[in-house]
């Protein structure tokens, strides 16, 4: 049996890669005969001995990051922030194996030192149900050496990613709220603002401006061809002195009406996210005393309690934006302005470390950025290796896993496939070592992420016809069939998202 689950396995995987390979084709091929931008050279001239060549809108971290290895680069970089005191956020704290792989290769690996952060060496995932768990370590090295994950508190991090930009002579901050942006001849040339406590509008130009203003960018509307959808939110609570079920090592509570995402930022501080849907609860803290507290691991529970009673909840949407970005001469968007995910799997921050290592080396090959045309051609090559190298497979793997897991048992046929995912955690670590290197972002192949999706929709079959009897065979086809009808329904819709941006963005 393991054999012939193997071999199907194999086959499952190789026939996904030729699939995709094949679209990928049509779908580069069907973009390149797309109409160009019509690009008009603007009026205003720039003062290289006062503007910069990039501005960039936002100084969290895609705008730190980028900075710092544009002003090493030898760029001269503006960098526009609206307020320079640490951030207070409940999101950004979870950085995986690959994000700080990339950190390292950006050279920016010690801004994760001095912050009492927290090192993650894979995941426990409880099922609440029948009170079971199972490990699910992260690969290892060559060497036998695990590769190990980050988690710190987010304001931290971020003063450190701003020091390290402060440090270079060709990066300047500049404290103030965007405004607008200036265009000329349809090419953005800027952009307005205000300085902090000032009420006159300035302006600063720049032939290239980055627009990195987070997930509640104020400028996406008039870059990004999508729609930011928010399936649930987050509700965070920082508990003290709170045990783990297994040291350096998150936590996932899989219960029947709730999901939570529990790990350590610091020696003292453990961050618990509990996904909420729908409209949020008129009496939070009666929710969670009553409808969560009770469905998560045991030893979590005194130390949420507790910090539920006397601490503070914080609420942010849990937001899906595929990347879709408009062409626009002079100006680009990235990170949570340009695209986010379901922050379940902490994906987020890896996927921008990952995007300013493709930037880094698409700008070596642009001498100048008033050359349009080129800046234009590196956005598109930009767009579509993040996805062969690592955005379709976090952003797909995030949305995917968050059907998954927060199903419940109204929904029998996604039911069924959440218990099977358990289940195929639990056949041991040769069998888990591939997911994990996708949720890790250590080796995100597109074509393993959904033959290993699709594994676990065939895995549900067996253990759908184990659990029933000989003469109810037809009641294991039918429910075999809507299992698989559902995992299309996830998969299909969600890999799209992906790929029609090739085409229509």
């Amino acid at each position: 049996m393991n054999m012939i689950f193997q071999e199907g396995h194999s086959m499952c995987l190789y026939s996904v890669a030729a699939v995709l390979t094949g679209l990928m084709t049509v779908l580069i091929l069907v973009k390149k005969m797309k109409s160009k931008v019509k690009i008009l050279k603007p009026s205003y001239d720039f003062d290289e001995s006062t503007d910069p060549e990039i501005l960039i809108v936002g100084g969290g971290v895609l705008g730190c990051t980028l900075a710092t290895v544009l002003g090493r680069d030898g760029r001269k970089v503006t960098v526009l922030e609206r307020d320079m005191k640490e951030p207070d956020r409940i999101v950004g704290e979870l950085l995986q194996p690959g994000g700080f792989n990339a950190l390292k290769e950006l050279g920016l690996a010690d801004c994760c030192e001095g912050l009492d952060a927290h090192v993650t060496k894979g995941y426990m995932v409880h099922d609440i149900e029948t009170k079971r768990s199972v490990h699910v370590p992260y690969p290892q090295d060559k060497d036998g050496n695990i590769l190990c994950g980050r988690a710190f508190h987010h304001g931290r991090f971020i003063m450190n990613l701003r020091k390290a930009a402060q440090a270079e002579p060709k990066v300047t901050f500049v404290e103030g709220t965007a405004i607008t942006m200036i265009e000329d001849n349809g090419t953005v040339t800027g952009m307005k603002f205000k300085r902090k406590d000032a009420d006159q509008m300035e302006e600063l130009h720049a032939p290239l401006t980055v627009i990195a203003d987070g997930c509640f960018s104020k400028f996406r509307k008039h870059l990004v061809n999508e729609t930011v959808r928010v399936p649930s939110q987050f509700v965070g609570v920082l508990m003290k002195d709170c045990p783990q079920a297994k040291a350096n090592h998150a936590e996932i509570a899989l219960a029947d009406k709730n999901l939570a995402l529990i790990y350590q930022i610091s020696s003292k501080c453990t961050r618990i996210l509990v996904d909420v849907r729908g409209p949020k609860p008129t009496n939070m803290k009666e929710h969670m005393k009553e409808n969560v507290a009770p469905y998560l691991p045991e030893h979590v529970q005194p130390a949420f309690l507790e910090e539920v009673e006397t601490g503070r909840m914080r609420v942010m949407p849990n937001s899906f934006l595929p990347a879709a970005p408009l062409e626009k001469p002079g100006v680009m968007v990235l990170g949570d302005a340009l695209n986010m995910r379901h922050p379940l799997t902490g994906g987020g921050m890896s996927v921008v470390f990952n995007d300013v290592l493709l930037w880094r080396d698409l700008f070596k090959s642009l001498p100048n950025t008033k050359d349009y045309s080129a800046i234009l051609s590196a956005l598109r090559t930009f767009n579509r290796e993040r996805k062969q190298h690592h955005s379709f497979v976090v952003n797909v793997l995030a949305q995917a896993l968050y059907q998954l897991f927060s199903a419940t048992s109204e929904d029998e046929n996604v039911h069924a496939m959440k218990l099977a995912c358990f289940e195929f955690f639990c056949l041991g670590e040769e069998w888990v070592r591939r997911p994990v290197e996708l949720l890790s972002i250590l080796n995100p192949k597109p074509h393993l992420l959904i033959g290993y999706f699709f594994l676990v929709a065939f895995y549900s079959f067996f253990h759908i016809f184990k659990k029933n009897p000989w003469w109810a065979l037809h009641r294991s086809v039918y429910k075999s069939v809507m299992v698989l009808f559902k995992s299309c329904h996830i998969m299909f819709p969600l890999v799209w998202s992906e790929l029609n941006t090739l085409i229509f963005s």
